[in-house]
């Protein structure tokens, strides 16, 4: 069976990892489910539980109104990272925006004001050992920047703008081997770590049982369906949250729920070249996934 998944991942044109777990009994599958693997934006799930904990503890006030400044903005493909003026936003809102679209802006925001060094605290306490947040989002695309010899992040989006093919073909050589891209040396989990932390999530064993289930409510909407839920058909439901990072780092975490009542948490995390299909890569993370599931459910190999 791992072996067929393995060589799910391999067509797409990726290296993959994963951890499918039953939520109903000890019933797991696991590809190289204890490799370190780099979290992309799946860290949103870790910080979505922390500010959801902080408000059901009275620490933070969810209805708190805040202005996003315009002028220091978390660069991002979607929501706030767009705008051009100041926005004001309340934390709980914040929250939303980070789960269902993948905000940057506004998990910076979140971030410096719970702290990264409280939402490891949590995860040491939940048993995720493989488990650290080195940085918020700015911080970490600024050192890729750096690191194929760039002032910060933006300079290197201008800088790629008009460099010729050979340049970019060396600034992807010097960019996979950037610390941002290497898990020993920026952030990083595991499969079964992420895995795992669904499952208390799932479970109300991770925080205030209002902060479980705020973080399970706000994932189902979430707007990206073409990873993990690809491989699911109604009646079928999934919960996920995506993560990606300069075209080489393609991962979704989420929960499969059946009618029958049985639940599924699946963390799958891939790698490429830059330049590689994401369009199939995506489905070989939801193909893999319902794979694994369908061997819990016993429904074939």
């Amino acid at each position: 069976m791992t072996d067929g998944i393995g060589a799910v991942f391999e067509q797409a044109g990726c290296e993959g990892a994963l951890c499918v777990q039953s939520l109903h009994d000890a019933a797991e599958f696991g590809l190289r489910a204890d490799e370190p693997v780099v979290p992309a934006s799946v860290v949103k799930v870790q910080v979505a539980l922390e500010a959801e904990t902080w408000f059901a503890e009275g620490r933070l006030d969810p209805r708190e109104r805040v202005t996003l400044s315009a002028a220091d903005r978390t660069p991002g493909p979607a929501g706030i990272s767009l705008l051009d003026d100041d926005a004001v936003l309340s934390w709980r809102d914040m929250v939303v925006l980070m789960l269902t679209i993948s905000d940057n802006h506004t998990t910076d925001a979140l971030l410096r004001r719970i702290g990264v060094e409280s939402v490891n605290a949590t995860a040491a306490r939940l048993g995720l050992s493989g488990t650290v947040i080195r940085s918020g989002l700015r911080t970490l695309l600024d050192s890729l920047g750096r690191d194929i010899g760039r002032a910060d992040w933006e300079d290197s989006v201008t800088w790629a703008s008009g460099a010729s093919t050979e340049e970019l073909a060396r600034a992807d050589d010097r960019l996979l081997a950037s610390r941002a891209l290497d898990p020993l040396r920026g952030s990083r989990t595991t499969p079964r770590d992420m895995a795992g932390l669904l499952r208390l999530i799932w479970s109300d064993q991770a925080g205030p049982a209002a902060a479980c289930a705020r973080v399970r409510a706000v994932m189902a909407r979430q707007l990206t369906k073409h990873r993990i839920a690809s491989g699911f058909r109604l009646p079928a439901r999934v919960a996920a949250k995506s993560g990606s990072l300069v075209g080489v780092v393609r991962n979704e975490i989420g929960v499969i729920s059946y009618p029958d009542g049985r639940r599924y948490a699946a963390a799958v995390f891939t790698r490429s070249r830059p330049g590689s299909d994401d369009s199939a890569i995506s489905a070989a993370i939801g193909a893999a996934t319902a794979r694994a599931v369908a061997a819990l459910r016993g429904e074939g190999s």
